[in-house]
């Protein structure tokens, strides 16, 4: 259904709703993805914002509403406990992180209708000389990452968001944000086990806590002896997410897929990514923010 004017009762999405209240309660919790969830009363109109998440939610779950109720109880208790959205506007350190992840717009995205798509962009090579350094410790790495991801929803403004999603199989999310991962100079042969620790808990907490909120994957400068990250990537994560995940050998072949609008080093006219991005606080005082 992308119809959210005339909501018929039976309605996945409108039960959802009804239902949100306890939820939240249980949760001891309303904030999810900037955005806090209104509870629904019979016969009233839910809340846009509200329905935003909560289909994202039930997408997620091929539109099964007791376990997209199951999946957003644990988010949400995940958000009360760990507090992502303050990890924003923490300070990191420049010397693990810097350079490591970028959030940007893009125009003339091939693979989407929208005008203006978000993009996040994490630069692995970045952390290619001292790896350990930047993945040793895991938890350190996660809340960095955690931080990015908030920026990200931060870019994506739920909170303002006033188009419906459609129902599951019935077309696709605006409100999803671009992911490129680059592995450029990144040397597969030597990777010591925190990153291959790193990674599967990341992909692990993001499929939990932030579905739906990246569309289509592409990884880019990846060599072939990469093959671990995808069987890790096709056990924990579901055939949808699978399927708009894209591999390709040289970082010039991103252009076919996110338009001339992408940085020089990827094959379009646009700036560097570095040159534009926007990331999170470092250790030098200074916001990594560009205009």
């Amino acid at each position: 259904m992308s119809d959210w004017v005339n909501f018929p009762k039976e309605h996945a999405l409108h039960q959802f709703a009804l239902q949100v209240d306890q939820i939240t309660a249980e949760a001891d919790h309303k904030e999810m993805y900037g955005v806090t969830l209104q509870p629904t009363k019979e016969g009233d109109k839910p809340a846009h914002t509200t329905l935003i998440v909560l289909q994202k939610f039930l997408r997620a779950n091929a539109g099964d509403l007791p376990r997209a109720k199951s999946q957003l109880l644990e988010a949400l208790q995940w958000r009360k406990e760990y507090r992502p959205h303050e990890a924003k506007d923490e300070v990191f350190s420049k010397d693990k992180f810097g350079g490591l992840g970028y959030v940007t717009r893009l125009r003339g995205v091939v693979e989407t209708t929208n005008e203006e798509d978000v993009a996040i962009f994490n630069i692995y090579g970045a952390a290619a000389k001292d790896p350990k350094k930047t993945f040793g410790d895991v938890e350190a790495f996660i809340r960095w990452r955690v931080a990015l991801m908030e920026l990200t929803l931060s870019a994506l403004a739920l909170n303002s968001a006033t188009l419906p999603i459609p129902d599951y199989g019935a077309g696709p999310d605006p409100y999803q944000a671009i992911q490129v991962h680059d592995y450029l100079s990144v040397s597969f042969f030597r990777q010591p086990a925190e990153v291959k620790a790193s990674s599967s808990r990341i992909i692990s907490l993001f499929s939990k806590y932030y579905p739906e909120t990246v569309s289509y994957k592409y990884f880019v400068n990846v060599p072939i002896v990469m093959q671990w990250m995808m069987g890790t990537m096709k056990m924990l994560l579901s055939s949808d997410a699978v399927r708009k995940m894209t591999w390709m050998t040289y970082g010039s072949e991103l252009v076919k897929y996110l338009g001339e609008g992408v940085g020089r080093e990827y094959g379009g006219k646009g700036p560097s990514v570095n040159e534009i991005g926007e990331t999170v606080r470092y250790d030098d005082g200074v916001e990594q923010t560009k205009a």
